[in-house]
Parts: C-alpha cells; structure tokens; sequence
C-alpha cells in the first residue's frame, strides 16, 4: 500500500500493558478512535489516526503497530461517489453572487 506524504493512516496501537499506552498516548498524542481494549493476557490496543510520517513516533519498546488501513486513501474512494454539480437545481438556473466570469 503506497502512502502519500500526508496520508492519514489507522494504525492499531498494542501495548504490553495499559500504563505503557498510556505513556505512548500522552507523549505522542495520537487522535484515537474509540476506547482501548483490554486483552486476556494484559495487553492494551486502540485504534488511532496519524499522519504517515508521524508512524515512526510511534514504535517503541513494548509497543506493537499494525496498519489498518489508509484513511486517506479510503476517503478519497468515497468522494468518487459523489456526484458533481446540483442535481436539484433546474434545468435553466444559472449561478448567482460574487465571482469573475471566465472563460474557458
């Protein structure tokens, strides 16, 4: 998966336990997704959103990255969606307001 520079990447974020995550929150402040987890065996994960040149920041000792996906990316897929123009206007408006006209 190819990141651009500014990509906005959903990493899981997985402690050995909940005082090493919270270290890791406190001192990189990631924009988490939800709460933390809690696992069996002491493990603490969470999901966050971080640019992909900030993932670096992130890897220590007792702390284990796994991307989830490209958020960028994921978003940019969704706005091929959306239409172009406005689809309740009538057929004979025309814009209105401040602007320049240009030609094309």
């Amino acid at each position: 998966m190819s990141t651009a520079r500014y990509d906005i990447l959903r990493v899981r974020i997985t402690a050995k336990d909940a005082e090493t995550l919270r270290t890791l929150l406190r001192e990189a402040r990631p924009d988490v997704g939800g709460r933390p987890s809690l696992g069996e065996d002491g493990r603490c994960s969470i999901d966050a959103y971080v640019p992909s040149d900030q993932v670096p920041a992130l890897r220590r000792e007792g702390v284990h990255l796994e991307e989830v996906e490209n958020a960028s990316a994921a978003g940019r897929r969704a706005q091929a969606d959306v239409g172009q123009g406005d689809r309740f206007a009538p057929d004979d408006a025309y814009p209105r307001g401040l602007a320049e006209k240009v030609k094309d």
